[in-house]
């Protein structure tokens, strides 16, 4: 059984991008769809990204109205992250090996957890935190 999330994770990027050309390379996302600024292709009003069905949303940021109501800034300006997120993959080791190939700063080393399952945690080029692992709470007990 597939699970369609409803929840779908939003990031901001001051290169928005090369966000998409990493994310893609790094962590296995591929181009759901993407829309530039007609003036400006280093602008992206908004992008969508899936992988193994669940999707991920990013922007450039700049200023806007939701962004600035918010108020929302990229993990640069904010000095750290105020969350991630979790991306279930089958073989972490191997994943791991493919996003530190492309870029990605590996900040935990894949190991076993307590909650079960394997994983570890990577930082894309602009900061922000991501947690891959094997144990997938939507799996049946057993």
């Amino acid at each position: 059984m597939s699970t369609r999330s409803a929840i779908i994770p939003c990031l901001r990027y001051e290169d928005a991008p090369r966000a998409i050309d990493f994310l893609c390379a790094a962590f296995g996302f591929e181009r759901h769809a993407v829309f530039v600024d007609p003036q400006n292709a280093r602008i992206i009003h908004h992008a969508q990204l899936v992988r193994d069905g669940q999707m991920i949303m990013l922007t450039t940021a700049q200023d806007g109205g939701f962004s600035r109501a918010a108020p929302m800034v990229s993990v640069a300006a904010a000095g750290g992250n105020a969350q991630s997120a979790y991306v279930v993959v089958e073989d972490v080791d191997a994943h791991a090996v493919r996003a530190r190939a492309a870029g990605a700063v590996i900040f935990m080393e894949p190991s076993d957890q307590d909650y079960g399952g394997r994983g570890y945690g990577a930082r894309d080029p602009e900061g922000n935190a991501w947690s891959f692992g094997s144990y997938d709470p939507f799996a049946p007990a057993g």
